[in-house]
Parts: structure tokens; sequence; C-alpha cells
């Protein structure tokens, strides 16, 4: 799952929410539409699933390869 649609504030707008009464600081990646957020959220997750994909192959054929070697 990705966090595409989710904030990533920093350290100071972190404390500053401490003392924000209002939600004035909340923010959130916005679209125009409902249906392009959901297609940006959709493509960013399978593109996290082909990052996994990726590297459990990566995993997979080092391994293989390093029983391979051994006889």
């Amino acid at each position: 799952m990705s966090d595409y649609l989710l904030a990533a504030p920093s350290f100071f707008s972190g404390a500053a929410r401490a003392l924000d009464l209002g939600g004035v600081f909340d923010g959130y990646n916005v679209s125009p539409t409902r249906e392009i957020a959901n297609a940006r959220g959709i493509t960013s997750d399978w593109m996290a699933v082909g990052s996994y994909l990726r590297n459990a192959l990566e995993q997979f054929k080092a391994e293989l390869g390093s029983r391979q070697e051994t006889p």
C-alpha cells in the first residue's frame, strides 16, 4: 500500500499541530476529481507492488545463484 494520498509533515509542522486547535495545518495531496485521485492512488499502489515483486525476484535470483555455485 502506498502513502500517496497521505500527508508527510515535517518535524516542525508536527510540533505546530500540537498547538493547532483550528486544524488549519491539515494538508493532503489533492486532485481535481475523485476519479483522478483514485487513478493516482491505484497507480501508486501498483508501482509499490511492482517494486516488491522486483525486489523478491532479485533476492530469489541471488539465492538461486549462490546455491548453484556450491557443489
